[in-house]
């Protein structure tokens, strides 16, 4: 027994392939990738170092800081006027109900194109994705208009209410390519079950577009809390300021803008966003993968 076992583990490694040495090639590469990642990484490097230096050294003292000040956070936490945990609730709360406005409406949107019947479907299809190509400038004004002559600026409404109207055509189109690739059986066989449209999409095509729903609630999450210029034009007041703007009221024209506090409050900003991306990086990459393929 013991002659048999030690023969299978002796054919066992002699069959194994022996690991290829480095080659110069293979050597290159990484040293490329290597280099590109770091000249990726390194803004935010420069960031979290400026944020721990005096703001006589963020632009004179390259590398890290000669003296460590933490006193930079304690500064900007106060700085403009409203704790910094004001902003950073706004922009969560701006953030969220975003994502539960897309979350709702364009997976609705998408499933009648993906899979009802109605009249000028076509129509209304090729004019949602038209408006793909069209600046977001251009409907800036009359917007704007609308929301002011409603009295709704200075308010979150006109940040959210266009969330939950299906107007983000890229969830959409992404939605009904992922519905498409769902076999339509699944459909037949609810719907002799007794299941309508809705039972069907809340029952059947819901459940398994968690990829794609996935990846609409990451990036309507983060696009929504790096947004700057829709909250310059209706939030006005401090009190409302999402952090964009909190962040752009470090800066002065006149020169005495508050460097180290601005950057100390920028690494804290950038914290839910790393986060979201750290717990939902495998869904991420699974709905982008799947989303689209048959």
């Amino acid at each position: 027994m013991t002659t048999t076992l030690t023969e299978a583990l002796t054919t066992a490694g002699a069959t194994k392939k022996p690991r290829r040495p480095w080659s110069l090639k293979k050597l290159i590469a990484h040293i490329v990738i290597i280099a590109v990642g770091f000249a990726m990484i390194y803004p935010l490097l420069w960031m979290v170092a400026s944020s721990l230096k005096p703001t006589a050294e963020i632009f004179t003292q390259a590398g890290l800081p000669t003296t460590w000040t933490w006193e930079n956070y304690v500064q900007g936490w106060n700085a403009i006027g409203y704790p910094f945990l004001l902003f950073l609730g706004n922009s969560a709360f701006v953030a969220a109900a975003s994502v539960l406005g897309n979350l709702f409406s364009c997976t609705l949107a998408a499933y009648a194109f993906a899979r009802l019947d109605f009249r000028f479907k076509k129509t209304m299809f090729v004019a949602m994705m038209a408006t793909l190509m069209l600046p977001f400038q251009v409907i800036l004004v009359p917007q704007y208009i609308l929301f002011n002559n409603m009295g709704m600026v200075d308010t979150f409404w006109p940040l959210l209410i266009p969330k939950f109207l299906a107007v983000d055509t890229f969830f959409i189109f992404l939605m009904i390519q992922f519905i498409r690739g769902l076999p339509r059986s699944l459909d037949d066989a609810a719907a002799i079950d007794g299941c309508g449209p809705f039972g069907v999409f809340w029952r059947i095509i819901l459940p398994l577009m968690r990829p794609a729903l996935a990846v609409t609630a990451a990036f309507t999450f983060i696009w929504t809390w790096n947004d700057f210029l829709s909250p310059l034009l209706y939030l006005p007041s401090r009190a409302n300021f999402t952090v964009p703007l909190a962040l752009n009221a470090f800066l002065d024209s006149e020169g005495a803008s508050q460097w180290g506090p601005m950057f100390a409050m920028a690494c804290l900003s950038l914290l839910p966003v790393f986060l979201l991306f750290l717990f939902t990086q495998r869904h991420l990459v699974n709905g982008i993968a799947t989303t689209g393929l048959k």
